[in-house]
């Protein structure tokens, strides 16, 4: 007598069937951990019509970033400069971009500024100009405003080196000496002295505030002796290097 199971298959191959199913669902388990402990896969990954396994949206490529301008304008002038003519300065009011100014000095000392005009800034220090223009726009235009004034290059200042050195003529000032360097270094910018020279006959030419001209006698060889003293070339001064009479 065969014994059916209750779907009507007999009782030990209905038997046998589930097992079968248990092995398959548990090898199928099996597999599935086993796919999991790779690294970067996971089961959601492998499970269809899941979201993981339909295709990312792609992504707007971000713009790269871009860093706020960095203002470098202005060089360091000494304490107490006095502005002159030529010098290039920079006007910046604080809140007021639209009365920013950057410009040279014209030979008269003044500077063009918005709403203001012309302004004479020449023999002030950059502090009493900056005080000068805020009094100004405080009296017709602004409430309280702040204004700063950088120095942004010298006026080009020059002096001549002439006489026995290998490369005479005129020469500007550096930018970090606008008032003036030692007498070595001006030599040593128009190239030294000749074979001929004769470092302790030199002569210095300066015009004077009153419209003369000032001469000095200098002795430049006991300062390449390191014996200590040195002399200041001044803009406008005329270094003239003497020739040895040996």
């Amino acid at each position: 007598m065969i014994i059916r199971s209750a779907s009507g298959l007999p009782l030990d191959f209905s038997q046998d069937l589930n097992r079968l199913r248990a092995r398959t669902l548990w090898w199928c388990l099996l597999v599935a951990f086993a796919i999991s402990l790779l690294p970067g896969i996971s089961l959601a990954q492998i499970t269809p019509g899941s979201a993981a396994s339909q295709p990312s949206s792609p992504t707007a490529a971000l713009p790269p970033a871009v860093s706020a301008p960095t203002s470098n304008i202005g060089v360091s002038a000494p304490a107490g400069y006095i502005l002159s003519p030529n010098d290039q300065i920079a006007v910046e009011v604080f809140g007021e971009d639209d009365l920013r100014a950057n410009g040279r000095l014209n030979g008269e000392g003044n500077l063009s500024v918005p709403l203001l005009g012309s302004i004479h800034l020449a023999g002030l220090t950059l502090t009493q100009a900056a005080s000068k223009l805020t009094g100004l726009y405080a009296h017709d235009y602004l409430v309280n405003p702040r204004v700063n004034v950088m120095l942004v290059g010298y006026a080009k200042r020059r002096f001549s080196v002439l006489g026995q050195v290998n490369r005479p003529g005129s020469y500007e000032m550096p930018d970090g000496s606008p008032g003036g360097i030692d007498l070595l270094e001006a030599i040593a910018m128009a190239g030294g002295y000749t074979r001929i020279a004769a470092p302790e006959r030199v002569s210095v030419r300066r015009q004077t505030a009153a419209g003369g001209d000032q001469i000095f006698k200098v002795n430049a060889k006991r300062f390449t002796r390191g014996s200590g003293g040195s002399f200041r070339v001044e803009p406008g001064d005329t270094v003239t290097v003497g020739e040895s009479i040996f």
